[in-house]
Parts: C-alpha cells; structure tokens; sequence
C-alpha cells in the first residue's frame, strides 16, 4: 500500500540485435540469452515481445559490409531500415525505436568520420543525419541518437524536420560516459574502435556537472528524452537529470550490468529474478520514466507473476 516505486512492463525498451541473411540466431557469448538474429528469427522475437506486453524495442544493426563512413547505416535497404519495415508492418501498434550510430557500420568502430586520427564532428554529423533520415522514411516512431557528437541533436532535428518528419522525436544519448560496461554490446554489435577509444567524444565517468551540461544542450537543441548511459552506476547521474529537466528520462541498463548478473546467476552466487528486479527498481527510484534493458523478457514474466 505504501510502496512509493512502481516497476512495470510498460516500462521497458527491449534491445535487439539484428543482422543480414536467413535462419541465424548466433548467440552472444559474453550475454547469456541475447542472439543476433535474421529477419526470419526477428519475427519470433517481436512476436514474444509483444505477447509479454513489452510496448518498445530498440533497433540496432550488424551489416555484411563495413566502409570508412558507414554506408550501411543509411542505406535505404541497410538491415535497420528493412527491419523497421518488417515490424511496422506486422506489429503497427509497437514502438519501434532505432539506435543512429555509425560505430557498427565503419570499419574502423568509431561512431563518426575519421581522418588524420582523429573523428571529424562536422563530417560526422551530415552522415548521421541521412541515417536518421532513412530509418524515419522506414517506419521509425522514435530516432535515438548515440554518437556523442557535438550539435547532433540539433543537426538531427533539423535534417527530420526538412524532409517531413517533424513529428518524429528524438530519444537522445544526452548523458553518456565512455564506460567499461559497453564490453559485451560490442561483442554483439561488432563495434570496438580498431584503434583508440572513445573518451575525445564520449564522457568521464568522474565527471558530474558535465552530464547536466550535457543534457542541457541537448534540450536546447531539441531533444524529446533523455537517456542516460550505463545506469545503474550513474544513478546519481540519473537523479540529477530528473531533477533538472522536465523531459521524460531514459535509463540504458547496459550489456556489462546485465552479464554481471547473468554470469553471478549461472555460477548460483545470487538469485538472479530478485537482483534483476531490484536492479531495475533502483533505476525508476533513481529517476528512470523508462527503461532499456536486456532483461526485459524475463522481468515482464517475473512482474506477471510467470
């Protein structure tokens, strides 16, 4: 009766991995129970998520062919964008958000143009632009930006805007650190930097006036939510942001904070329903409106009762 934090399924953006081709469903090795998948074996997956009550999934692609300027992100038959269409068409009421990087499309796993050894922020950001482009012309209902270039959401905003797309909002990456946490993802998504890293464009994890700097640009230019990136060590991060902006906030519960789990989980360390759901509890205490997380599935069965 007097619980003050609600977790439910409504709450959650379910990721997904998808790739090119017919009847794979690879495993990720370092994320116990996450696949890359073909569109065939993406239609099962939706079809669950929906079933489960999760409103939302969030788009993230692994192409074929890599080039220096990640031609594959904005293709008009780029494997997000026939992947948008394959769930809008079969699923019209689910939310389908698409992550707008270039890290999994370059091969060189940078999230924008490189040149001299170092990301070139303006060259970037006309390529991101013709991705957030493309994925709306596909179907997209929400565009999150995750690059971290300067000005991306402003440039992003205007570029929907000019091509008719002014209803479409953005979910950006407002607040997020160059973390140790992304480790996993990037087994899944094929996207380490071949050289370097990425803290000239991505955040210190000291740091926190910065992240409210951060998300203040990010209003300014346009952005619809607010996500912060990794979670559930930046809940203070999280807390700052809610309690400075009205926009509605977005926890990323990352690939490392759910291998965690799933490795303690296999090993019979911990209890691996009541850690998640006190895990995702933290973050909607924290601040959270809405959740990404890998975990989704299980937890809307657990919060059900399954």
């Amino acid at each position: 009766m007097v619980r003050e934090t609600v977790l439910q399924k409504e709450d959650f953006i379910y990721p997904i991995f998808v790739v090119e081709g017919e009847d794979i469903k690879n495993p990720v090795a370092s994320m116990p129970g996450v696949y890359q998948l073909s569109l065939d074996h993406f239609a099962k997956e939706i079809e669950e998520v929906v079933e489960l009550g999760i409103p939302s999934i969030i788009l993230f692609g692994v192409p074929n062919e890599k080039d220096a300027v990640g031609t594959q992100a904005y293709a008009e038959d780029g494997i997000v964008q026939r992947a948008i269409r394959f769930a809008k068409e079969r699923h019209p009421e689910l939310v389908v958000i698409a992550d707008t990087c270039l890290c999994q499309y370059t091969d060189h796993g940078h999230c924008g143009v490189v040149e001299g050894g170092y990301v070139v922020n303006d060259k970037s950001l006309d390529l991101l632009v013709q991705t957030a482009v493309s994925q709306a012309k596909a179907g997209a209902d929400i565009i999150a930006p995750s690059n971290m270039m300067d000005g991306f959401v402003a440039a992003i905003r205007q570029g929907l805007d000019e091509q008719g797309f002014e209803n479409i909002p953005i979910m950006s990456y407002a607040v997020k650190y160059a973390s140790s946490y992304y480790g996993p993802f990037r087994d899944a998504a094929h996207s380490s930097p071949q050289s370097g890293d990425r803290k000239t464009y991505q955040m210190d994890s000291a740091n926190r006036m910065e992240a409210l700097r951060e998300a203040e640009a990010d209003v300014e230019e346009g952005a619809d939510f607010l996500i912060v990136k990794p979670a559930l060590s930046y809940l203070d991060i999280m807390r700052d942001v809610k309690n400075n902006f009205t926009l509605p906030v977005v926890a990323y519960n990352v690939s490392g904070e759910y291998s965690m789990i799933k490795a303690a989980a296999q090993n019979g360390w911990i209890n691996e329903q009541e850690i998640v759901i006190e895990t995702l509890t933290s973050m909607k205490r924290a601040g959270a409106d809405l959740i990404m997380t890998y975990h989704a599935k299980d937890a809307a069965r657990w919060l059900e009762g399954k």
